[in-house]
């Protein structure tokens, strides 16, 4: 059943006056009904004042003086805890209303992360719910106090936007969940790497899904993440669950761009351990600058590698269609081409810019 369908009374009643109300109808006393059920007189009249709770074993007995089935004083003290529990877990919301405020909620519920909100209240609530935490504390413990480094093994508590950076990590997480991959083999993804250079060559207009799926062949999960305000990610990896995950924002929304991110990120899985978790273009204590060369480096190897950067710079003066032929003969895509060489400040940005492909997601 759909949580937002389900009805939860404003009171549910003891049990234990239910029992008061049978035992004035069987004009039988506190007394009495405590010795037919062998049970203190203490413990029955403290379960009729609602100090004490109906126990299984004590249910059974009561069907036997009552002719009421147990299952129905069982049901009865479980309804009555879970009303219980519910009024406590107010608490617990309200308490999470100002951490609940530091997200962007409006952002994600227009992205559909999060269902249509109404009250502060509901948006605190929902927010625990898309984590998964039951308190905002539980949510600091995780995310800024590493109480499971297995899990997530960085703090967030220093960084600019935590709170959209982690909202943004966990939708990653989530959207990897709905995806089945194989099991996670080094060299089942490098064989995979050049197969998903000719695709970055072609750039043809389902790449994503063909990406994702030559990535979950090999037991890699890839997912596109649009960013969230405050939060300019251009891509994250790391291991969830013992599967490496690339997650990815398109961000600058341009093909060279994403797949330079893309190489960047797998170069990440095969030369750094499951221990690590890296973002990119974010700011954060454990921030590595030789692990994040050493993926550059890897990246640049499967883009558009330095020699063939050299062998092109010395065919100058370069034109559209010399670009296209060195693209060709390197298996890559003329704007891998034209934006390293404008990164490199070595020809005009009014150069090849129509080879610029926009990033759809489908």
């Amino acid at each position: 059943m759909d949580k937002q369908n389900q009805y939860f009374p404003q009171s549910v009643p003891h049990p234990g006056t239910t029992l008061e109300e049978k035992l004035e109808e069987m004009g039988m006393g506190p007394k009495e009904f405590a010795i037919r059920t062998a049970k203190p007189e203490k413990t029955i009249i403290a379960i009729i004042k609602g100090n004490s709770s109906i126990t299984p074993d004590m249910a059974m007995q009561f069907e036997n003086v009552t002719k009421i089935p147990a299952h129905f004083w069982m049901n009865h003290q479980l309804g009555y805890d879970e009303y219980l529990a519910r009024e406590k877990h107010k608490s617990v919301i309200e308490e999470a209303v100002a951490w609940a405020k530091r997200f962007p909620v409006t952002e994600m519920v227009k992205k559909g992360w999060l269902p249509q909100l109404t009250t502060i209240q509901e948006k605190a609530a929902a927010m625990l719910s898309f984590f998964g935490f039951a308190s905002h504390a539980a949510w600091e413990d995780y995310y800024f106090k590493q109480q499971l480094k297995v899990a997530f093994r960085i703090s967030l508590a220093h960084t600019k936007e935590p709170y959209a950076i982690s909202a943004w990590l966990r939708k990653g997480e989530l959207q990897a969940a709905e995806l089945s991959a194989k099991n996670y083999s080094d060299k089942d993804f490098k064989d995979a790497l050049p197969e998903i250079k000719s695709v970055m060559a072609k750039h043809p207009k389902d790449f994503f899904k063909q990406l994702q799926e030559i990535c979950l062949e090999a037991g890699v999960k890839v997912v596109h993440t649009p960013c969230l305000p405050k939060a300019p990610i251009s891509g994250s990896t790391r291991w969830v669950n013992d599967t490496p995950l690339i997650q990815l924002t398109g961000r600058f929304k341009r093909n060279d761009s994403f797949w330079f991110t893309f190489f960047h990120e797998a170069g990440h899985i095969l030369l750094h351990g499951k221990k690590d978790i890296f973002l990119e273009k974010v700011d954060y204590p454990d921030y590595d600058k030789e692990k994040e060369k050493q993926a550059d480096d890897f990246a640049i190897k499967w883009t558009l590698t330095e020699e063939e950067e050299k062998e092109i710079i010395n065919a100058a003066p370069l034109n559209e269609s010399i670009i296209k032929a060195f693209a060709k003969k390197f298996n890559t895509h003329p704007a891998i081409i034209i934006g390293r060489l404008q990164y490199d400040k070595l020809i005009p940005y009014s150069l090849g810019r129509h080879f610029f492909e926009p990033i759809d997601f489908f």
